[in-house]
């Protein structure tokens, strides 16, 4: 009767522990042992790179090499940053297992230790555990080399939206060093801030990427005084290599958007408000600490010029009769100073830009510190026919499907033959500036129907070889006409395929 009173000390704490374990999920794990080797499981909502990969081509076409080098470059840069903030999420907790009250363990109070469930998804981390941890990984940043229009922008574009973290845009041209007018390098991570919505965590795990980054190359030889600070050029690297590795930035928020309260004057009060708490008076801070640890920067440009240093550096010069030497240069290249507008779409046999080395980024003006911030290079090919023939009818958004939305749009169907979609990719060809030469060409080429067919009796629109070639205007027909509008456009087919044969 009386036992439970005299129940020994040892065996009370039996009880308690036993109590305590009823807190544990009911669930028999197998251990990890029995788990398979070569079991992976992947992270929730984070695309593999054959996967990204896929979705690219959706919307770029060619440049194989760039979106592997981009879609392995965002999935292991999330896979650091998983990592990154579990190992600091286990110190964290080590810490506070140390600092636990001895009483309270005494006492048999302590927390469950709940285990999650074996058929939950596992971070690879927990998975695949390394013999000797990482403490921390680091990040690699990318330099994408590609001529205008090739599709270095549409690149990063798409890829930020497949994915969910904060992505933000930024133009070198506009950069200066501290405290000289133009934008400083923090208006990147700003920008970067008003993605995430204003969210410092997530800004911290965003991508930056910088265009038109070959801007800020060292000037040499300029015409100014010598030893003057090059302040949108070296002063943007230097500016540029503690963010890239990764520094604590300090970002001005909304500024104007909140404000404090106007103080009241003594011994009134404002009507409509009593007693103010002081949680509702105090304006929301405007300053953010973003740190750049864990965002990956993505780097472009065209680079001009680049590749006759490359040559240099290839052509082995020798003297003698047999020497080889180094390719002469084009008359129109080899002027001093000339630097063409665009830059030609044929493609040669092989990519010259493909060969380049951190030490030519070095001789075309970068600082080799900045140069080691980008340890994943790669360069995007120049557009051919072929490739300006699927962007312009076979990519999602192409240029045919856009302009047969806007006809649409005035109730109006317009056709496109086959042999004037090849002679509208030729001329984009020889004119140059890749894909955004095809819509210079487009909007010449449509500029009279547009401005024709809007409140016209017009309802079908055909665009032929000839139209294109400027020897007749566009055909059109009238509501009604639709089977000869039709028919012509098949005879036009038959033709060109005629001609082809």
């Amino acid at each position: 009767m009386f036992s439970g009173w005299l129940m020994p000390w040892h065996a009370r704490q039996l009880r308690i522990l036993t109590r305590n374990l009823r807190t544990q999920a009911r669930y028999e794990y197998a251990s990890r042992d029995d788990l398979d080797d070569n079991t992976y499981m992947r992270p929730a909502g984070l695309a593999t790179p054959r996967q990204l990969v896929q979705y690219l081509d959706e919307f770029v076409i060619g440049q194989e090499n760039a979106k592997k080098v981009l879609s392995v470059a965002v999935f292991n840069h999330y896979n650091r940053v998983r990592a990154n903030l579990a190992s600091l999420a286990g110190e964290q907790e080590a810490t506070d297992w140390s600092e636990i009250n001895g009483d309270d363990a005494r006492s048999g109070v302590s927390t469950a230790q709940l285990h999650p469930h074996p058929h939950r998804l596992l971070p690879p981390s927990t998975l695949l555990q390394p013999r000797h941890p990482v403490s921390l990984f680091e990040k690699s940043n990318v330099l994408v080399i590609g001529p205008t229009g090739s599709g270095k922008t549409l690149l990063a574009r798409t890829l930020a939206r497949v994915l969910d973290v904060p992505f933000s845009v930024s133009d070198a041209t506009s950069f200066t060093q501290a405290g000289y007018v133009g934008e400083d390098v923090d208006m990147a991570i700003q920008r970067l801030l008003q993605s995430a919505n204003w969210d410092p965590q997530r800004a911290s795990t965003g991508i930056v990427y910088i265009d038109e980054v070959d801007k800020i190359a060292r000037k040499s030889g300029g015409t100014g005084m010598e030893g003057s600070r090059d302040v949108g050029g070296e002063g943007v690297q230097q500016a540029l290599l503690r963010m890239m590795e990764g520094s604590t930035v300090t970002v001005q928020g909304k500024s104007g958007s909140v404000d404090p309260p106007a103080a009241a004057p003594e011994g009134r009060s404002r009507p409509g408000q009593r007693n103010p708490s002081p949680a509702a008076a105090a304006p929301r801070p405007d300053t953010y600490h973003i740190d750049t640890s864990n965002v990956l920067f993505i780097l472009s440009g065209a680079f001009v010029g680049l590749d006759t240093v490359v040559k240099r550096r290839v052509a082995k010069g020798s003297i003698g009769f047999t020497a080889n030497l180094s390719p002469k240069e084009d008359d129109s290249n080899s002027m001093k100073g000339f630097m063409p507008f665009f830059t030609p779409n044929r493609r040669s046999t092989q990519n010259v830009l493909e060969m380049v080395e951190p030490s030519d980024l070095v001789k075309y003006g970068f600082i080799p510190e900045f140069i080691s911030r980008l340890p994943s290079i790669t360069t995007l090919s120049p557009l051919t026919t072929a490739d300006l023939r699927r962007i312009l009818t076979e990519v999602r958004g192409s240029l045919v499907s856009q302009y047969t939305a806007l006809f649409g749009y005035s109730g109006v169907e317009i056709r496109f033959t086959g042999a004037a979609l090849n002679e509208i990719c030729r001329k984009a060809a020889e004119r140059g500036g890749g894909a955004r030469g095809l819509r210079g060409i487009m909007e010449t080429l449509l500029l009279e129907p547009m401005y024709e067919v809007p409140g016209s009796s017009i309802r079908y629109v055909l665009i032929t070889e000839d139209v294109v070639l400027g020897k007749q205007p566009a055909l059109y027909w009238t509501r009604g006409d639709g089977a000869a509008f039709w028919t012509a456009w098949a005879e036009e087919e038959a033709l060109s395929e005629k001609n082809r044969g």
